[in-house]
Protein backbone atom coordinates (compact mmCIF):
# COMPACT_ATOMS: atom_id res chain seq x y z
CA UNK A 1 0.00 0.00 0.00
CA UNK A 2 3.32 2.31 0.69
CA UNK A 3 4.13 2.18 -3.00
CA UNK A 4 0.45 2.68 -4.14
CA UNK A 5 0.40 6.35 -1.82
CA UNK A 6 4.20 7.10 -2.87
CA UNK A 7 2.71 6.90 -6.93
CA UNK A 8 -0.37 8.91 -6.16
CA UNK A 9 1.36 11.24 -4.59
CA UNK A 10 3.83 11.95 -7.05
CA UNK A 11 0.89 12.10 -9.70
CA UNK A 12 -0.88 14.40 -7.73
CA UNK A 13 -3.68 12.06 -6.74
CA UNK A 14 -5.95 12.33 -3.77
CA UNK A 15 -6.20 9.13 -1.82
CA UNK A 16 -9.47 8.75 -1.43
CA UNK A 17 -11.35 5.73 0.63
CA UNK A 18 -12.52 4.74 -2.72
CA UNK A 19 -9.50 4.72 -4.59
CA UNK A 20 -7.76 2.76 -1.63
CA UNK A 21 -10.06 0.15 -1.12
CA UNK A 22 -10.40 -0.33 -5.57
CA UNK A 23 -6.72 -0.73 -4.99
CA UNK A 24 -6.65 -3.30 -2.32
CA UNK A 25 -9.27 -5.06 -4.04
CA UNK A 26 -7.39 -4.92 -7.18
CA UNK A 27 -4.06 -6.31 -6.04
CA UNK A 28 -5.94 -8.73 -3.52
CA UNK A 29 -7.28 -10.46 -6.46
CA UNK A 30 -5.56 -13.15 -8.25
CA UNK A 31 -7.95 -13.73 -10.89
CA UNK A 32 -7.60 -10.67 -13.06
CA UNK A 33 -10.78 -9.17 -12.12
CA UNK A 34 -12.95 -7.28 -15.17
CA UNK A 35 -14.34 -3.64 -13.92
CA UNK A 36 -17.46 -4.88 -13.66
CA UNK A 37 -15.85 -8.06 -10.93
CA UNK A 38 -14.31 -5.55 -9.52
CA UNK A 39 -17.16 -3.08 -8.76
CA UNK A 40 -19.56 -5.64 -7.34
CA UNK A 41 -16.97 -5.97 -4.73
CA UNK A 42 -16.14 -2.78 -3.59
CA UNK A 43 -20.41 -2.13 -4.28
CA UNK A 44 -20.71 -4.34 -1.32
CA UNK A 45 -18.74 -1.76 0.97
CA UNK A 46 -19.19 1.90 -0.89
CA UNK A 47 -23.00 0.79 -1.81
CA UNK A 48 -23.59 4.43 -3.62
CA UNK A 49 -20.10 3.88 -5.64
CA UNK A 50 -21.11 4.25 -9.60
CA UNK A 51 -19.58 1.53 -12.24
CA UNK A 52 -17.91 4.26 -14.09
CA UNK A 53 -16.29 5.72 -10.98
CA UNK A 54 -14.53 2.24 -10.59
CA UNK A 55 -13.84 2.40 -14.52
CA UNK A 56 -11.93 5.40 -14.24
CA UNK A 57 -10.28 4.81 -11.61
CA UNK A 58 -8.71 1.99 -12.96
CA UNK A 59 -7.72 3.36 -15.50
CA UNK A 60 -5.63 5.83 -13.80
CA UNK A 61 -4.62 3.46 -12.34
CA UNK A 62 -3.28 2.28 -15.38
CA UNK A 63 -2.05 5.78 -16.36
CA UNK A 64 -0.05 6.43 -13.28
CA UNK A 65 1.92 2.65 -13.36
CA UNK A 66 -0.12 1.26 -10.30
CA UNK A 67 -1.98 -1.03 -12.56
CA UNK A 68 -1.86 -3.33 -16.09
CA UNK A 69 -4.41 -4.55 -18.35
CA UNK A 70 -5.03 -7.58 -20.44
CA UNK A 71 -7.12 -7.46 -23.17
CA UNK A 72 -8.27 -10.49 -24.93
CA UNK A 73 -10.41 -10.54 -28.18
CA UNK A 74 -13.89 -11.20 -27.41
CA UNK A 75 -13.50 -10.77 -23.90
CA UNK A 76 -13.94 -7.86 -21.31
CA UNK A 77 -10.63 -6.30 -20.65
CA UNK A 78 -9.08 -7.70 -17.40
CA UNK A 79 -6.97 -5.51 -14.80
CA UNK A 80 -3.92 -6.89 -12.89
CA UNK A 81 -2.56 -5.50 -9.91
CA UNK A 82 0.52 -7.35 -9.96
CA UNK A 83 3.15 -4.36 -11.75
CA UNK A 84 6.34 -6.32 -11.70
CA UNK A 85 7.19 -7.44 -15.60
CA UNK A 86 5.63 -10.84 -15.96
CA UNK A 87 3.46 -13.28 -18.46
CA UNK A 88 0.67 -14.98 -18.16
CA UNK A 89 -1.37 -18.41 -18.87
CA UNK A 90 -5.27 -18.47 -19.72
CA UNK A 91 -6.81 -21.55 -19.80
CA UNK A 92 -9.20 -22.25 -22.78
CA UNK A 93 -11.69 -24.01 -20.81
CA UNK A 94 -11.99 -22.60 -17.31
CA UNK A 95 -10.97 -18.71 -18.25
CA UNK A 96 -8.90 -18.42 -15.47
CA UNK A 97 -5.68 -16.19 -15.94
CA UNK A 98 -2.37 -17.23 -14.28
CA UNK A 99 0.57 -14.68 -13.55
CA UNK A 100 4.07 -16.23 -14.76
CA UNK A 101 7.13 -15.03 -13.19
CA UNK A 102 9.61 -17.71 -14.82
CA UNK A 103 10.92 -14.21 -16.38
CA UNK A 104 9.20 -12.12 -19.32
CA UNK A 105 9.57 -13.95 -22.38
CA UNK A 106 11.78 -13.01 -24.99
CA UNK A 107 10.59 -11.69 -28.04
CA UNK A 108 11.90 -10.98 -31.53
CA UNK A 109 10.50 -8.00 -32.84
CA UNK A 110 10.29 -8.66 -36.78
CA UNK A 111 12.37 -5.85 -38.74
CA UNK A 112 9.08 -4.99 -40.39
CA UNK A 113 8.63 -3.44 -37.11
CA UNK A 114 11.73 -2.17 -35.56
CA UNK A 115 12.28 -0.12 -38.67
CA UNK A 116 8.96 1.80 -38.26
CA UNK A 117 8.03 2.24 -34.50
CA UNK A 118 9.38 2.51 -31.84
CA UNK A 119 8.50 -0.70 -29.13
CA UNK A 120 7.74 0.12 -25.70
CA UNK A 121 6.25 -3.05 -24.47
CA UNK A 122 5.12 -6.62 -25.48
CA UNK A 123 2.45 -9.14 -23.37
CA UNK A 124 2.88 -12.13 -23.43
CA UNK A 125 -0.59 -14.47 -23.22
CA UNK A 126 0.08 -18.06 -23.22
CA UNK A 127 -3.19 -20.36 -24.20
CA UNK A 128 -3.97 -23.51 -23.08
CA UNK A 129 -5.41 -26.26 -20.66
CA UNK A 130 -4.53 -25.26 -16.90
CA UNK A 131 -3.43 -27.93 -14.38
CA UNK A 132 -6.74 -28.02 -12.53
CA UNK A 133 -8.54 -28.38 -16.07
CA UNK A 134 -6.34 -31.08 -16.86
CA UNK A 135 -6.43 -33.07 -13.61
CA UNK A 136 -10.65 -33.21 -14.26
CA UNK A 137 -9.76 -34.30 -17.49
CA UNK A 138 -7.86 -36.90 -16.80
CA UNK A 139 -9.70 -38.00 -13.98
CA UNK A 140 -12.72 -38.33 -16.40
CA UNK A 141 -10.96 -40.33 -19.07
CA UNK A 142 -9.54 -42.70 -16.17
CA UNK A 143 -13.53 -43.13 -14.60
CA UNK A 144 -15.02 -43.28 -18.00
CA UNK A 145 -17.14 -40.12 -17.36
CA UNK A 146 -17.94 -38.15 -20.23
CA UNK A 147 -17.85 -41.68 -22.59
CA UNK A 148 -20.86 -42.89 -23.67
CA UNK A 149 -19.28 -46.77 -23.34
CA UNK A 150 -19.60 -47.92 -26.86
CA UNK A 151 -23.25 -47.07 -27.11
Amino acid sequence: MDSFIKLCRKNNLKITPQRSLIYKELVGSKDHPSAEALYKKVKKIFPTISFDTVYRTLLTFLKIGAAGILTIPGEPKRFDGEIEKHDHFRCVKCDNIINVYDGPSRINIPESISRRFDVLDSKVIFEGICDKCKKTDDLKKNTGKGENNGR
